[in-house]
């Protein structure tokens, strides 16, 4: 949180990326922080997957991720 953040003040945009368990509290510390960071959130569980998998959440996730480092 604390790197986007940091991009965000040199005018670089960020998003924060987390899968489902992990999304709770990366929001709650960027509310802590007083960040208002674009989010993504992904299936879980990451570790486990087969390349093909990491491929097809990759594949479902790019627009979204493009999306909120684009918006203005």
């Amino acid at each position: 949180m604390h790197d986007i953040d940091d991009l965000e003040r040199r005018g670089i945009p960020g998003v924060m990326v987390a899968s489902e368990p992990f999304a709770g509290a990366a929001i709650t510390q960027a509310r802590a922080l007083g960040l208002e960071v674009a989010r993504v959130i992904t299936p879980h569980p990451i570790q486990d997957r087969t390349d093909e998998e990491m491929q097809a959440i990759a594949d479902s996730t790019v627009e979204a991720i493009v999306a909120a480092l684009t918006i203005s």
